[in-house]
């Protein structure tokens, strides 16, 4: 029956390797239900709610990835996603939580739009390369600071508006233990790092952190505080560009960019193209439906997927296994909540380091490709908003074009983008 649905004998696969595949997958990934109950809670949401929630949400979208699309990919929370939602849409601009849902839940059902509609490969095709690759690096450097004032390391000074804080202090030496050891256990190819890096540090804080063990293992805790508190009604009176666009566009990118990555990395693509990449994506958008209504940030295909690929996986089985181990990890609640800020650090630093890498695919002997791009990656983490930084990077890549004489070279959707980014700063603010 698995071999008739999964098509494992002609993807030449077998049970056994999309089982471990799904295992490895899992351990390459699981540090998102710490670390999104940590990013989401400074926002001020249930911690436990979001675990549930995290959980759930992960396993929904991947099981839904690998029964509907039949791809060996894993689905959760996305890393920058939810550091948006948490530190410059609810921190930064003072929206409620709620509403910052009903901004992740318009935008997913603007992706399923596009998706149904064949739109999607207009929107992305008309982007250019630089500023999608500065999206990702400007996201990568988001993160790093957030990490980096998570463990201390860096902390606010009027004078020079950043400083070095305290590296004497348990949690910045423990946090920079941390990130020693997963670099160097990812170099290592040893399967689940970054996790093995969350666990060390959560158990150093013990010792060294005055952190309190409250046991492993118990009943899911209640989902009720986040489940359905999404508000529409507010995030559209905060207003489409300043959150839904944004949202949007890097949830376009982040999911095509690595549902075409892991599938190439396991020679599912046919002339270049993924045969089921509309199911693909449709399972992609519900599960950002599903996660707003649920009570969590945008959930998104997870390039960690390469993991599973490289130890054989190449069907949906190896999703539904991923999935079930999801669902497993909701009663290990008291596990979770005793992660400090800290231990996730590590975690959060690593992935914007790998974020980093994508600077040299930009062209930089055209400034005006490379200038914008530039522009793009620094004043997403200068203003501590990814909004400012996209909408800066489009405003100023169509007035490069227009000025140097090559505006013919610039799609018809950076004009619209651009031009709505304009509207925005002269009449609305920023």
């Amino acid at each position: 029956m698995l071999d008739n649905y999964f098509k494992l004998k002609e993807s030449g696969t077998d049970v056994r390797t999309e089982l471990l595949a799904g295992l490895t997958t899992f351990l390459t990934m699981a540090y998102i239900i710490f670390v999104n109950p940590s990013i989401l809670g400074d926002a001020g949401m249930p911690k436990e709610a979001v675990f549930v929630a995290t959980c759930i949400v992960a396993a929904l979208g991947t099981a839904v990835m690998g029964l509907y699309a039949n791809y060996p990919i894993g689905m959760a929370p996305g890393m920058g996603l939810n550091a948006y939602f948490a530190y410059a849409v609810v921190l930064g601009m003072g929206v409620a939580w709620p509403a910052a849902l009903g901004a992740v839940f318009i935008s997913g059902c603007l992706f399923i739009l596009v998706s149904v509609f064949g739109l999607r490969g207009m929107i992305v095709n008309g982007i250019p390369h630089s500023l999608r690759v500065a999206i990702t690096v400007g996201l990568g450097m988001f993160l790093a600071l957030i990490a980096l004032k998570n463990a201390g390391i860096v902390v606010g000074s009027e004078p020079t508006l950043v400083k070095a804080g305290d590296l004497h202090a348990p949690p910045a030496v423990m946090a920079i233990v941390g990130f020693i050891l997963i670099v160097t256990l990812d170099r290592l190819k040893v399967r689940g790092a970054i996790l093995i890096g969350i666990i060390v540090v959560t158990v150093l804080s013990f010792f060294f952190g005055g952190n309190t063990f409250k046991g492993i293992f118990s009943m899911p805790p209640s989902i009720d505080p986040t489940l359905f508190k999404l508000d529409i009604p507010g995030a559209l009176s905060v207003g489409i560009l300043n959150v839904v666009l944004v949202f949007f566009l890097v949830e376009l990118f982040d999911a095509t960019g690595t549902l075409m990555g892991v599938a190439s990395r396991a020679g599912l693509l046919v002339e270049g193209k993924m045969e089921r990449l509309n199911k693909a994506l449709l399972a992609d958008s519900g599960a950002i439906v599903a996660g707003s209504v649920l009570g969590t940030s945008s959930t998104t295909a997870y390039i960690e997927s390469a993991a599973g690929v490289q130890a054989g996986g190449r069907t949906g089985l190896t999703a539904l296994a991923v999935a079930a181990l999801f669902l497993a990890c909701l009663f290990i609640a008291p596990l979770a909540g005793v992660v400090p800020a800290y231990a996730t650090a590590p975690a959060l630093l690593f992935v914007a380091c790998l974020m980093l890498r994508d600077l040299g695919d930009i062209e930089w002997g055209d400034t005006t490709e490379s200038i914008p791009a530039a522009i793009t990656a620094l004043v997403i983490p200068f203003t501590y908003s990814i909004a400012e930084g996209i909408a800066f990077g489009f405003i100023t890549y169509a007035a490069l074009k227009l000025t140097t004489g090559r505006a013919r070279e610039v799609k018809p959707v950076v004009w619209i983008i651009a031009a709505l980014f304009i509207f925005k700063i002269v009449y609305i603010g920023t």
